[in-house]
């Protein structure tokens, strides 16, 4: 397995994709424009998002170790979201200092509640940032898809969070109800990852390289890190990336909800 970004560096690329979110908002013709990838959403209501979830977790790592999330995860009395536009844009901005600061004061080691406490994911505030960062990086390129100019992922964001992906959401003890499989994802960077899917679950291994059997991939899937990214998260269709083997693996792994 590759090393995880330290937290200074995931503190620095939250804040600047946490930079390019509020710059899309500040460029946008009309807040109330339908978010293509979200289409439920508006603008306004992809910045409210954004921005509380980000308070929300400030609260959650602040708490420190937790069987559960506290019952009042932001700052008490959290101003909501303003809808003038310069207004909008400062709280967003308060609202991702509260996270950086709340994870830079805990440190990468020290434990809080997570939802994914059967992954193979640490439930601690590194992991934390980890999670956020991807959250703010899509939902950078949602806002930017909004506004008609869509940015690909950075490549260190994009070639972490293929890792964080299928570690954090995919990784589970939950029984994978179909047959065993194993899949190889392949990002053009230079990188890949091996999922096994079985009656124990869905593990992440050592990928797959020239010393182990290809044959034992049951299917594929290829492309840059950033598409992969934008597809496990449903921003791009899965047949976008370049897929190999039996295809009909990837359309159980879309539908499954493990119950854990």
């Amino acid at each position: 397995m590759t090393t995880n970004l330290d937290l200074p560096t995931l503190l620095r690329l939250i804040d600047e994709r946490s930079t390019a979110f509020r710059a899309a908002i500040a460029a946008a013709p009309d807040l109330d424009a339908q978010v293509p990838t979200c289409p439920e959403w508006t603008l306004f209501d992809l910045a409210q998002h954004l921005g509380e979830g980000r308070r929300k977790w400030a609260g959650i790592v602040a708490a420190g170790p937790a069987d559960a999330p506290p019952a009042a995860s932001g700052p008490a009395g959290a101003p909501t979201p303003p809808r003038e536009r310069e207004a909008l844009v400062a709280w967003l901005a308060a609202s991702t200092q509260l996270l950086l600061d709340a994870l830079r004061e805990a440190g990468p080691d020290r434990g809080c509640w997570t939802w994914w406490g059967d992954s193979q994911s640490p439930q601690t505030c590194g992991a934390v940032a980890r999670h956020q960062l991807q959250e703010v990086a899509v939902h950078t390129y949602d806002a930017q898809i909004t506004v008609g100019a869509p940015q690909p992922l950075p490549d260190e964001v994009a070639l972490d969070g293929v890792d964080e992906f299928l570690t954090t959401c995919c990784a589970t003890t939950a029984a994978w109800p179909h047959e065993p499989a194993t899949v190889d994802y392949h990002a053009a960077e230079g990188r890949s990852w091996r999922l096994r899917l079985s009656a124990d679950g869905a593990r992440v291994t050592a990928p797959p390289t020239p010393a182990t059997d290809p044959d034992a991939t049951d299917a594929s899937a290829r492309g840059a890190a950033a598409d992969l990214v934008l597809a496990f998260y449903g921003r791009v269709p899965v047949d976008s990336l370049k897929l190999d083997g039996d295809r009909h693996v990837f359309d159980r792994l879309v539908a499954w909800e493990p119950d854990v």
